[in-house]
């Protein structure tokens, strides 16, 4: 057996089963031998998409699927995906090539070379390292894993030189167990003390992060135990159901909301950074106490001197804290979260409105077990904090990284992962030109795609910020192909509802079909025929 297929056969022995890439000459060795390994492999059109498509396969599974890129430009073509990946915390393997040993660090203009291709990775990702021996890599690939599988989830990768992967690697070779770091658990004092703090406070709040995803169930029960409202970032939206009468969702980008929780007497975050891009702030001003459980320990305390700190997965964590909690009566949480939608509401952009409605007419022909994976578009902005999702895991958007391009091939990754439940892109006419190619692996996968496309032909958001700043716009209106055309000739059905009251059944049509099918909602057709006025 050859490297390259050793160390795909060490991936799968650990529990990967998915690799999205595209082959090339410096990666041949890694597809040698993976239909017999038992992996299901998916063909991109692009090596961003398949960073996206493995980081949406991650976020509906929470298990790492693997991208395999060649050297080089395959890495640089992947690297805004790898981003995403490592700023939303998504596990994912980013296996490469790098070309010849005796060629590195030498500059002679070897095909693909990089002056140290290794460092291009290490900024966006937990681990990153570079193979030189064969012997070394059952230890390396048990630390990625390892790494990769336990704490705080980020992307890992892994480097072999092209002649070091064609190797014959002997009858010697084993897997060696995953290396899992040793955490300590937080003290029995500690977790006392935070029981303390929660039992005896007096206006508690709880805020949820995507960290806590895996702990909805222990979520909800400490939310009821406490009588306390709930609100989440976009990472933890459904880990308590948005309608839920606790739940004020994701509402803390407003400053009246913010101020209410600087209020609070005791907050209790749970699986989140608490990071700008979440609060919009750098720190919240909190008045009461702080009270955080995170497995990372880089955000402990962080920006918060004074938390109480309790570095643990947050289903231990709270199981712990649930059995040393006594239940509190109702202490009017119902009544302030009610405060707080109106608040939250009141402060909204004047385009919520007719978003909102909008939105609720594509969700009426979506089914509940539906996964929405949205990109940076202002129809998404508002249906992060709008539609109700009553899981976790069920709408993904792309925060941290806040990148361009990320909802088709993401929802492509969803429906690879789970091809019962229809994955769903929402997506601005600018972001689906960044990645529209990915619809043509859905076609020949016929995968459960269905792409919401947001026409108006603009780059909205940054055209209103424009404005706010009294910037003449430009630069923000760029003209549009024939979506319709370009999603046909890549094999997908069109459906272009003109009447919102149409589309609820164009959405049940879409989601219907075995295959992708873009849903164009053309903004000047829809508000010209509710007579609505045009920006």
């Amino acid at each position: 057996m050859r490297t390259g297929a050793a160390v795909t056969a060490t991936l799968r022995h650990y529990g990967a089963d998915t690799l999205f890439g595209i082959p090339g000459v410096h990666t041949l060795e890694y597809f040698r031998g993976l239909a017999e390994q038992g992996f299901r492999i998916v063909l991109p059109r692009h090596e961003q998409g398949a960073a996206f498509m493995a980081d949406g396969y991650a976020r509906a599974t929470g298990r790492p699927a693997v991208c395999c890129v060649i050297s080089g430009p395959g890495l640089t073509n992947a690297a805004t995906g790898i981003g995403q990946a490592y700023a939303d915390s998504v596990p994912m393997f980013v296996l490469a090539s790098v070309t010849a040993s005796h060629t590195l660090g030498r500059g002679r203009g070897h095909l693909h070379e990089c002056k140290d291709q290794r460092l291009i990775a290490e900024p966006i990702t937990g681990l990153a390292l570079h193979a030189g021996s064969v012997d070394e890599l059952p230890e390396l690939l048990a630390r990625a894993w390892g790494a990769l599988t336990s704490g705080r989830p980020r992307p890992v990768y892994l480097e072999v030189p092209i002649d070091v992967l064609a190797e014959e690697v002997g009858d010697g070779w084993q897997p060696l167990p995953p290396v899992r770091p040793d955490v300590e658990a937080p003290s029995e004092d500690a977790l006392a003390e935070a029981a303390r703090l929660l039992a005896g406070a007096e206006r508690p709040a709880v805020l949820v992060g995507g960290g806590a995803a895996g702990a909805s169930a222990q979520v909800r029960s400490l939310v009821r135990r406490l009588s306390a409202p709930v609100l989440t970032t976009v990472a933890g939206k459904g880990i308590v159901p948005d309608d839920d009468p606790l739940c004020a969702g994701q509402s803390l980008k407003r400053v009246a909301v913010r101020e209410w929780l600087a209020d609070r007497d005791v907050v209790l975050a749970v699986g989140t950074e608490l990071a700008s891009t979440d609060i919009t702030v750098d720190v919240l001003p909190l008045k009461g106490r702080l009270v955080r459980i995170d497995v990372d320990p880089t955000h402990l305390p962080g920006d918060y001197p004074d938390a109480l700190c309790l570095r643990a997965d947050a289903a231990w964590a709270l199981d712990r804290l649930l059995e040393q909690l006594p239940a509190r009566e109702d202490s009017g949480a119902e009544a302030d979260v009610r405060e707080l939608r109106a608040l939250a509401a009141a402060a909204a952009p004047p385009y919520r409105g007719w978003h909102t409605r909008v939105l609720d007419a594509v969700f009426a022909g979506i089914p509940e077990n539906a996964r929405v994976y949205s990109d940076m578009t202002q129809l998404a902005y508002t249906g992060t904090q709008v539609v109700p999702m009553r899981a976790p895991r069920r709408w993904l958007h792309p925060s941290g990284f806040g990148t361009l391009g990320y909802a088709v091939p993401a929802a492509a990754g969803a429906a690879v992962a789970d091809p019962d439940a229809p994955a769903v892109a929402i997506v601005g006419d600018g972001g689906l030109l960044y990645t529209a190619q990915e619809i043509v692996t859905a076609a020949e996968l016929g995968l459960p795609l269905v792409v919401v496309l947001w026409n108006n032909e603009a780059l909205g958001q940054i055209r209103d910020d424009m404005i706010a700043r009294g910037i003449e716009p430009v630069a923000v209106t760029p003209a549009p192909p024939d979506f319709s055309g370009l999603a046909a000739a890549m094999g997908a059905g069109v459906e272009a509802p003109e009447r919102l009251a149409d589309v609820p059944a164009a959405m049940e049509r879409a989601v219907r079909r075995r295959g992708p099918v873009l849903v164009r909602l053309d903004e000047d057709v829809l508000a010209a025929n509710e007579g609505r006025e045009q920006r």
